[in-house]
């Protein structure tokens, strides 16, 4: 089957397998590999693109279920002449990053976040981050991120 969609602002198409997973098609079909697979089980949220402006993890979607959408992955977060995001500078700034696996869903989850609630509380990101999981950092430093990110003040964090 053909499948065709709008990736990070252009469009794409390709033959697919009807089975075939949207995370899948970024990384095989578009070599767009900053969409990372951690599970397979919807649990890690490494795999989190915005598909019409909603935040999905993209190993629960079907290729096919894409058809004519507007997919942005990490990829498309960045300004087109490379200048970081917000939050990507923010991730940088703050140390919202270890071994890195994670972090393009963190930035994905993130910016979504904020794209909604632009001045979230603590507990907000907390609970925003709830299906994102990092082995490494204690999410300390990536809520500390997400607050930078928003032009808040940074209080102390609850576990710190």
């Amino acid at each position: 089957m053909k499948v065709s969609m709008e990736v990070n602002g252009r469009t794409v198409s390709g033959d697919i397998e009807g089975r075939t997973l949207l995370v899948d098609f970024l990384r095989e079909g578009l070599h767009l590999t900053g969409t990372h697979v951690g599970c397979d089980t919807s649990q890690c949220g490494a795999c989190t693109v915005h598909v019409d402006g909603a935040q999905v993890k993209a190993c629960t979607m079907f290729a096919a279920e894409a058809e004519g959408a507007k997919v942005t992955t990490i990829e498309g977060v960045a300004a087109p002449d490379g200048t970081l995001s917000a939050v990507q500078q923010a991730f940088q700034d703050y140390h919202g990053l270890q071994c890195g696996f994670c972090t393009p869903g963190m930035v994905m989850a993130a910016t979504s976040l904020l794209h909604d609630n632009p001045k979230p509380t603590e507990a907000e990101i907390r609970h925003h981050l709830d299906g994102n999981i990092c082995r490494c950092t204690g999410y300390h430093n990536i809520i500390k991120a997400i607050m930078a990110a928003s032009g808040q003040e940074m209080p102390a964090l609850a576990a710190e």
